[in-house]
């Protein structure tokens, strides 16, 4: 187990210390249920009343808090610490295990040090595997693939042929990266299958969650930059291509040959048309629709997805449409009366 002092653990986050730098914490938990040899973090002022009642060694809050007597590191992201505890804490590295009984290896396969392939993983012809590399049971990787050092592959993920892994990626149970676009071109009252012949390219530090899926690209590269998270049952269609930094969340699907900008958030079940752009620096709202392309440095939200201020308008307009439609109506009688009156006249 380890332990640091608070002031060890100021040093490692670049935080200040207020109360007993040489308080010994060797984890974290919760502000309800830490104990004096953890810490425990506030990144949310409205539970800024429960740092009183926490019986936690020490806090990580922002600058300013009420420590209410508390030993404190602050810093700007609490959050951000929280997370880079846990990493110091509880993270581990892979054991350098080798290649295992029972993977099964091709032939022409090039290989880093301090490997990890385990039992049931398929390995095909004329791949390229970096230092530090990981790859779980039941995992499949096709021919001619290349992967970054210390990139992670979880048990029964598929990389298909020619694709491309950066390094530090981490490719969740079940993805598939480099599945066929959906392509067919109409033949009469039937449908003929387009060959996708291009490939998936991820660059460094991306991570595909459980269960998402990036098409291989019809001719040339399906691309995901450097540092985009995409959740579980993500769906990106061939030919796109997503920028640095990006969140996609949960469900959302992507059609073909969009473009997102870099540090864009697509929350949960957005839904994008093909070929659209989308600007640097947007969010979309959950359940949003998309069906054009989006200009940076905006919030947008509804289906079709507009400006997230007006779209709070609509909202607040929608409720009271039933009362509305009603006094129209009656207003339309009114005025058929006061024209049919007026005529006779």
């Amino acid at each position: 187990m380890i332990t640091k002092t608070l002031q060890e653990l100021a040093e490692y986050l670049g935080g200040t210390v207020h109360g007993d730098p040489n308080v010994r914490i060797n984890g974290l938990a919760p502000l309800e249920g830490a104990t004096p040899e953890k810490i425990t973090f506030l990144a949310n002022a409205k539970y800024a009343a429960k740092v009183e009642e926490t019986k936690a060694g020490a806090v990580l809050m922002a600058p300013g808090g009420e420590p209410y007597g508390h030993n404190v590191i602050e810093l700007p992201n609490p959050y951000l610490g929280f997370a880079k505890l846990l990493t110091l804490f509880y993270t581990r590295p892979h054991p350098n295990l080798g290649v295992m009984p029972e993977a099964i290896i091709g032939i022409n396969v090039t290989m880093g040090e301090d490997i990890n392939i385990y039992p049931g993983a398929v390995i095909g012809n004329n791949v390229s595997i970096g230092n530090k590399v990981v790859i779980y049971p039941g995992a499949v990787i096709y021919d001619d693939v290349s992967i970054g050092e210390e990139t992670v592959i979880h048990a029964n993920a598929v990389v298909r042929e020619r694709c491309q892994i950066g390094k530090r990626c981490k490719l969740q149970p079940g993805s598939v990266i480099g599945s066929d676009g959906f392509g067919y071109a109409p033949d009469g009252q039937s449908y003929y299958p387009i060959p996708q012949i291009g490939i998936v390219v991820l660059e460094d530090d991306v991570e595909i969650g459980a269960n998402a899926t990036v098409d291989r690209a019809a001719l040339e590269v399906t691309l995901i930059k450097r540092g985009t998270k995409l959740d579980n049952l993500v769906q990106v269609a061939h030919n796109c291509q997503i920028g640095e930094d990006c969140m996609i969340v949960s469900q959302v699907g992507i059609a073909g040959s969009s473009r997102i900008g870099n540090h864009v958030t697509l929350a949960g079940q957005v839904g994008v048309v093909g070929h659209v752009s989308i600007g640097d620096n947007v969010i979309v709202g959950a359940q949003s629709g998309v069906p054009g392309s989006l200009p940076g440095n905006e919030y947008y939200s509804g289906s079709p997805a507009m400006p997230h201020k007006q779209w709070l308008r609509v909202m607040g307009v929608m409720p009271r449409l039933p009362d509305m439609r009603k006094k129209i109506s009656e207003l339309e009688k009114k005025l058929n009366l006061l024209e049919a009156r007026l005529a006779k006249e």
